[in-house]
């Protein structure tokens, strides 16, 4: 046997993770988880942070630790508009301020601590983390969610773990055509990336694999799908989903969202909404789309599976069919810079439209290998 000599053998280069967050909008969760009365924990960018809805109806997120000796917000107690320390009842707003202490005469000038913008929209709290402390860029508001909140759709179904890992790992899923064969057994035709400004957008076409979703009798065929993916800005994402069959269309929308812990870890979250179907009732528009919707659970899920066992990788290999995963890293970068830093190749327009001649071909035979397999396995098996 012939060694591979270590000059041979490409290496995979993977510097540590950037201790410096992105800056942007990050999405904490479902607004409703934190309209208790209760304060909340949340670990976010290397730190903790408290986050509680005061008595005017607002979600508030500050830094835990009360800068008066160093109590945990997040044990206090809500108190009207305010947290009060569990130490000494100190009581903070929402801006930051300490706004009382029940034994003195009066509130320290200096008796500040960090609040957090936050936006409210669409079921979702987000909050702005800017390393340089300014505040948010108007034009980089996460868009507003078609269906979210409304009858005609579901309510949001929304799933939580946490990954070991960085972020970026998340992100290079946007410019990565082939997995979605391999990995969701879906088979793409046409794939397209535009990345501008603080958004980075994946256009996907595919259609039906009988050989991983057989067609079965009296269902309506499944036909394919179209997929409009976007990041918008570097932690939420949106991918707008219609699942085409026979005699309809179901269009589903999933989030993809996460916030980091620190520089090798971070929360993954993900939401998923359903049209409900015209024409049904509502107990079996609910079937349709939740049946839907557990489909898209299962196909983010094998998504997740890899991230949490896969390396770090800075130096991707990459072959000819493979998407522009160089240029979204580029792009991904204007969140770790200062913005007098954000080079004009971060923001330019990008587009690139993966040629999928090549991939088609070899996936079509591959479809066709594993029906006939299927099917000689079925001709071999003991009749009942």
């Amino acid at each position: 046997m012939t060694m591979t000599t270590g000059s041979e053998v490409r290496a995979i280069e993977a510097a540590a993770a950037p201790k410096r967050f992105a800056r942007g909008w990050h999405c904490l969760g479902l607004a409703d988880r934190f309209r208790d009365g209760k304060p909340h924990p949340v670990r976010a960018f290397g730190q903790k942070l408290v986050v509680f809805q005061s008595g005017d109806g607002r979600l508030n997120v500050l830094d835990a630790y009360c800068r008066h000796m160093g109590g945990d917000l997040s044990q206090g107690t809500v108190k009207g508009d305010e947290i009060a320390c569990p130490f000494h009842d100190w009581r903070w707003g929402g801006d930051g301020r300490c706004k009382q202490i029940p034994y003195a005469r009066r509130v320290p000038l200096r008796a500040r601590t960090a609040a957090w913008p936050t936006l409210d929209q669409d079921g979702m709290l987000f909050v702005w983390n800017d390393p340089e402390g300014n505040p948010p860029r108007e034009q980089e508001t996460p868009p507003r969610i078609e269906g979210a909140l409304d009858d005609g759709w579901t309510d949001w179904i929304w799933y939580e773990t946490t990954v070991e890992s960085n972020v970026r790992e998340v992100i290079d899923n946007v410019a990565d055509m082939a997995h979605f064969f391999y990995v969701h057994f879906n088979f793409p035709t046409y794939f397209k990336n535009i990345f501008e400004g603080h958004v980075a957008a994946q256009h996907m076409n595919g259609k039906a694999r009988e050989d991983t979703r057989p067609h079965v009798e009296g269902t309506p065929r499944y036909l394919g799908n179209t997929s409009v993916a976007a990041y918008y800005g570097p932690s939420f994402m949106t991918d707008e989903l219609t699942y085409k069959y026979e005699d309809m269309d179901i269009r589903t929308t999933l989030i993809n969202c996460h916030y980091p812990i620190d520089e090798s870890s971070f929360v993954l979250q993900y939401g998923i909404i359903v049209r409900k179907q015209a024409g049904l009732d509502e107990e079996a528009a609910m079937e349709v789309a939740t049946t839907q919707a557990e489909y898209v659970k299962r196909g983010f899920e094998q998504d997740v599976e890899i991230w949490k066992n896969k390396a770090r990788i800075d130096n991707p290999l990459l072959c000819e069919e493979d998407g522009p995963v160089y240029q979204l890293r580029r792009w991904y970068e204007q969140f770790y810079v200062d913005v007098a830093d954000i080079r004009p190749e971060m923001v330019e327009r990008f587009e690139y439209e993966l040629d999928t001649t090549k991939p088609n071909e070899i996936w079509q035979k591959q479809v066709e290998e594993n029906l006939a397999a299927q099917a000689a396995a079925a001709d071999r098996a003991p009749v009942a």
